[in-house]
């Protein structure tokens, strides 16, 4: 017999996170900031990235991160 297939609820949702360092650390900052008040956050996508120029040079890297996190629902209540 096969086990039956459990149902999930995700939600996504949009950040934009930024550094003076690199689009990796910025991508760290979102999820950082995303960790502090959701759980079980599964899923970074960048969509977007883009740089805010100074003087000819790089003053901040942006990212764009769609993030996914599950939701606890009770198996009942789906």
């Amino acid at each position: 017999m096969e086990a039956p297939i459990g149902k999930s609820v995700y939600n996504f949702i949009d950040l934009v996170g930024t550094s003076n360092e690199s689009w990796e650390d910025a991508v760290q900052s979102a999820i950082n900031t995303a960790n502090r008040k959701l759980t079980n956050v599964r899923i970074a996508e960048v969509t977007r990235m883009d740089t805010r120029l100074r003087e000819g040079g790089i003053m901040e890297y942006r990212v764009r991160v769609t993030l996914s996190f599950k939701h606890e629902v009770e198996p009942e209540t789906l």
